[in-house]
């Protein structure tokens, strides 16, 4: 009678190990991000990214590993790749990781690569054509996300000057935050007076890294009279609310900042955070988010994916209280308006008076 219940005994014994060997073998999914120049710490775009991968900890089962790229970025196809070695989704969080990415992810077809700030598209074919299927592009509509902060700048501003400091120009993105930051302000007030400058000129990327220079350039725009400046240039931002701070101390006369990227009343020092009068929006921490979901839910794609108004994939802060009801009330009407189509957004800020 015993001999029945020793073989079930037997059989469950070898069935719980089975089931945890099956266990061992599966391991939970890696991603590798590869941040911009600037690193984690920047309190700008490498920070949205680097909470959009903490979400994705915090959500799913899997395990992550992140790096940076040296001062002048010529690493960044060895980074790619080491990150490819071990992982099963690689993220390069910035444009410049795009023809790195391209080669790279064509080398590892079997691990999916996912860029920030490119389409991943080949534009030259026609139809236009992933540059790899294994390869996805994340884009961002910033100049619509730039309109609001400029409606919101004219329409806080006292003295009828503005400001904008790019990180660096020219080469087609910071372009775009201009070009909205200006149509959004004008569109309020088409008498305003914008100062834009930029930090550096393309190829020198120094200007996403230097907050001293970014402190100088917003003192001066001050001096000249502007109370609101926007600002499109990474850590070298945190140059823009030391200059608000030192002026309005120095003079008497609060002016303001407007972050990018992130929520910057949340990332600045203490002492600055009044000075933050909103931010745009650019929400890469959703795009990260959203991308490794894909991954695991084996509905990844190649090309481009585009976050707009339409999708939250940018907008506007309201931490702090600054912006009245009244001025809120105002940019959501704006940005129904442009969901629907009725007010269109430029991208080149040439193309917008001022």
């Amino acid at each position: 009678m015993r001999r029945p219940l020793l073989l079930l005994s037997i059989f469950l014994s070898f069935t719980l190990i089975a089931a945890s060997c099956g266990d061992d073998e599966e391991t939970p999914l890696h991603v590798g991000l590869v941040f911009d120049i600037g690193g984690e710490g920047d309190q700008s775009f490498n920070d949205s990214a680097a909470a959009g991968l903490a979400r994705a900890e915090e959500t799913f089962d899997i395990t992550t590993t992140k790096v940076s790229p040296n001062d002048d970025g010529s690493n960044r196809a060895e980074l790619l790749q080491l990150q490819a070695d071990n992982s099963d989704l690689v993220l390069a969080i910035g444009f410049l990781f795009a023809d790195d990415a391209a080669a790279v992810g064509g080398g590892n077809p079997d691990t999916n690569f996912a860029v920030v700030d490119d389409s991943m598209t080949d534009f030259d074919q026609d139809p236009p054509a992933p540059r790899g299927q294994n390869i996805a592009g994340l884009v961002f509509s910033e100049e619509q996300g730039s309109f609001l902060v400029g409606a919101a700048a004219a329409l806080s501003s006292e003295t009828g000057t503005i400001g904008f400091i790019g990180g660096v120009c020219c080469f087609g993105l910071i372009e775009k935050f201009e070009a909205g930051f200006r149509a959004g302000a004008l569109h309020i007030n088409p008498e305003i007076d914008i100062i834009s400058n930029y930090i550096t000129e393309f190829p020198d990327f120094d200007g996403f890294n230097a907050p001293d220079r970014g402190r100088e350039t917003a003192l001066a725009i001050f001096e000249e009279g502007a109370d609101v400046i926007y600002h499109a240039a990474g850590g070298t931002g945190a140059g823009l609310f030391a200059a608000a701070k030192e002026h309005s101390e120095t003079t008497g006369s609060k002016v303001w900042g407007i972050g990018v990227d992130s929520d910057q009343y949340h990332t600045v020092d203490a002492d600055v955070q009044e000075y933050v009068l909103t931010s745009m929006l650019k929400r890469v921490d959703a795009a990260v988010f959203e991308i490794i979901k894909a991954h695991l839910e084996g509905t990844f794609g190649p090309g481009e994916t585009r976050y707009d108004l339409s999708v939250d994939g940018v907008g506007y802060s309201t931490s702090g209280g600054f912006l009245s009801d009244d001025i809120v009330d105002q940019l959501e009407d704006f940005k129904a308006q442009i969901i629907d189509g009725s007010i269109v957004v430029p991208t080149d800020p040439t193309e917008v008076g001022a």
